[in-house]
């Protein structure tokens, strides 16, 4: 059974989207089938992956809200086993189209759990909001994944996200737990980057995850060429970064082996 893991933070520009897509291709890499859901209206995690969100029919909107089976909506992609189940605009609507539906907050859960079998990760990007498809996502997820850039207000809204984490919990999802708080746009040369670093392990702890996401010029450019970082620049620092993450998270689940550990340093060392 896959594990389905949700990348949310309210706030925005943290590197949700990039994180989702990235450490979705990481687990590809690894050769993990991967599953990226696409839960945010803008559709970038969709762009992303280079699938144009205006040539989208259907996507996870007509899975929620008029529950089309979630099989006849996955996408292939350029990425070796990264699949895709796309977004576009008209997810705004969901919010208000599922407010009177019975078992609201299920909706994504029914749907994932169709299909989950035939994954090893299904890893969904979040809205920057704590609405009801967010709710939804981390209904239907093992773990969350919670991206904090390391800038000025860095912990700004992090109680909160916490706080609904706490809610789904106690009320919805008894076994969601937290993967790990990951620190993004880390810039070493910035004292202001080292003091967020050292406050939010320090405020954490073991809840933070080793690896640290750097500010990385190409991380940025990947996206308008549609690709993921390690289709653009396999080699770059970005790259590493989240291949380091990936290995990570296998390590949490315990399902690192040999061989894919031995690839991972192979392109680490380039």
């Amino acid at each position: 059974m896959g594990k389905i893991i949700t990348i949310a933070n309210q706030k925005g520009g943290v590197g949700k989207t990039t994180t989702a897509i990235n450490l979705a291709a990481a687990l590809g890499v690894l050769e993990y089938k991967t599953l990226l859901v696409d839960a945010d209206p803008q559709a970038n995690a969709t762009s992303g992956v280079g699938v144009d969100p205006k040539n989208i029919k259907a996507g996870i909107y007509e899975c929620l809200v008029n529950d089309i089976h979630p099989k006849d909506l996955v996408l292939g992609t350029d990425n070796p086993n990264l699949f895709l189940i796309p977004a576009h605009i008209d997810l705004v609507g969901a919010e208000i189209e599922l407010i009177n539906a019975t078992n609201r907050e299920y909706m994504m859960r029914n749907a994932l759990n169709k299909l989950r079998d035939e994954y090893d990760f299904i890893i969904i990007d979040c809205s920057p909001s704590l609405g009801l498809v967010t709710v939804n996502a981390l209904t239907a997820s093992d773990s969350v994944i919670i991206p904090v850039q390391c800038e000025y207000f860095a912990l700004e809204g992090l109680g909160k996200l916490l706080n609904t984490v706490k809610i789904v919990q106690q009320k919805l999802n008894t076994d969601l737990t937290i993967e790990g708080i990951l620190l993004t746009m880390y810039d070493s040369r910035l004292r202001l980057s080292n003091q967020v670093v050292e406050e939010v392990k320090m405020h954490f702890q073991e809840m933070v995850f080793d690896t640290i996401i750097h500010r990385n010029t190409t991380l940025g450019e990947a996206p308008s060429f549609g690709q993921t970082i390690l289709m653009h620049d396999a080699s770059c620092k970005g790259s590493v970064n989240y291949l380091n993450l990936a290995r990570e998270v296998l390590q949490k689940n315990s399902m690192t082996n040999m061989s894919n550990e031995e690839k991972f340093i192979n392109l680490e060392n380039g």
